[in-house]
């Protein structure tokens, strides 16, 4: 009898997941999107919260991602880069204040605020997200697990 309920409470999440209803895109997030990347092709849209929308797409030969808000207001956009690509300022501060870390990745954060540069770093099994303003300055130092990492 116990293996029957596990059996049918199985089948019954299955089954549910496979009727779940995607949210389409709102028109006002679509229409900024277009308005602020008219050339992005392959874009693929998922939801990040009850309000807020992530397109990852291509531009310029380059992956990207962006987010938007439920009523069309920008919220940020992101792309990888090089590490040769960092500004002076932040490579010399990411070097002198996480010596001996691995750096495995690197991007470019574009918000309303400003930019910043984030950086994966690895040392030993220790994993941190840092970010560096224009200038250098350290603005984020968030230790990563293995959900966090992408």
């Amino acid at each position: 009898m116990k293996v029957l309920k596990l059996l049918f409470m199985v089948v019954s999440v299955t089954g549910l997941s496979a009727f779940a209803i995607k949210k389409e895109v709102p028109e006002k997030v679509e229409e900024a999107f277009n308005k602020k990347f008219p050339e992005a092709k392959a874009v693929h849209w998922d939801q990040e919260s009850d309000h807020e929308w992530e397109a990852a797409f291509k531009y310029g030969g380059h992956r990207y991602s962006a987010n938007f808000m439920d009523d069309g207001t920008w919220k940020e956009t992101e792309h990888d880069i090089k590490l040769k690509q960092l500004p002076d300022r932040v490579r010399i501060s990411l070097f002198q204040k996480f010596q001996n870390y691995k750096i495995k990745a690197q991007e470019i954060s574009e918000t309303t605020n400003g930019i910043l540069y984030e950086c994966e770093i690895k040392k030993g099994k220790s994993k941190l997200e840092v970010a560096f303003d224009e200038k250098g300055e350290l603005k984020k130092k968030e230790v990563l697990t293995g959900e966090d990492e992408d």
